[in-house]
Parts: structure tokens; sequence; C-alpha cells
């Protein structure tokens, strides 16, 4: 086991269509990630983004405008990492990937939905929607394996005899 993993989880490696099944029902349902892009003075940064209503398949597509901030950090390095968290879940996922942007009219058409207009009030043709194309290579996850009942009753079992829980299960996922 890796020294970056929870030692009181159960760890799993996993890759293939297993691995692309246990990003795709950890990512289901959270409408916001994270995006950590590389700013220009080398520091992270990190901003929320509406995540698309589609099943995982190693591709995540975001709509942003064509001059915000992390489009000019992408230009110059690609690299990003999606963050996911649903606490009322105890579900975690961190996905790193190579970002590129495009003004594919296509796309744009097909990412739409009416919510964007507060964003973009010229519609789907607005000239400064920009299309961010995220390609994930690697994941890494943390879930409980109980409701937080559970999880609470374990707690104080161990606290009380000074014993060990697992916590649920822990894994990093190689995509491609």
């Amino acid at each position: 086991m890796s020294e970056k993993h929870d030692r009181d989880a159960h760890y799993k490696e996993l890759s293939g269509k297993e691995g692309m099944e246990k990003i795709s029902e950890l990512v289901k349902g959270i409408h916001i990630c994270m995006m950590t892009t590389v700013a220009a003075d080398r520091k992270m940064s990190s901003r929320p983004m509406a995540v698309q209503d589609k099943p995982f398949d190693g591709t995540l597509w975001f709509l942003t405008r064509v001059t915000s901030e992390k489009i000019g950090e992408i230009a110059k390095d690609q690299d990003v990492t999606l963050t996911f968290a649903e606490p009322k879940d105890s579900k975690y996922i961190s996905l790193k990937g190579i970002a590129a942007t495009s003004q594919d009219k296509a796309k744009i058409k097909e990412l739409w939905n009416p919510m964007y207009k507060a964003w973009f009030p010229k519609g789907e043709d607005d000239p400064e929607i920009a299309v961010l194309r995220v390609e994930v290579s690697e994941a890494d996850y943390w879930e409980a394996s109980s409701s937080k009942v559970v999880m609470m009753a374990k707690y104080a079992f161990a606290a009380a005899t000074g014993g060990k829980i697992e916590i649920g299960e822990a894994g990093h996922v190689e995509v491609q």
C-alpha cells in the first residue's frame, strides 16, 4: 500500500472497465467539481465548474468563457485536477487529466443547457463560449462503507477499545 493512501481504508487498484465503472459510480449525481490548473506564477488555481450530466467515459466536458483565466493557464500547462466531493454519501474523488479548449459549435450545441444562459446571455451562439475537454488519465477515490450512523458507532467503539476500524474503501484507477 502506498504511503499516500489511508491505512484505515480497504485499498484497491483498478483499471479498464472496472475502473471506469467505479469513477462513473462515484461522480454520478455530483453537479459541481473543483478544477485546478497551474497559474502563471506556478501556484495552483482552483474554481468550481458545472459537471455535465452524462455517464463517465474517460472524458469530461465543460463550457466556459473564452476570456477566463483558466483558458490562458491551460494554454501554458494542460495538466488539470478535478475534485469531486459528496459529504452526505462520504464519497470523494480526484481526477487527473489533460485539458484542451476549442470553440467547436457542434459540441457547444450538444452540451448546451438553458441554465448556461445566466453566463452566456446570447445563448449557445455567444462568441464567448469555449468548450473545455478533460481527458482523464487517472483517479484516486475514498468512500465510506457504511452510513454516518454506523460510522459514528464504529468510531465510538474504536475510541472506547483503542482498536482500529476500517472506514471504507480507497483506491487508484488508471484510465488510459
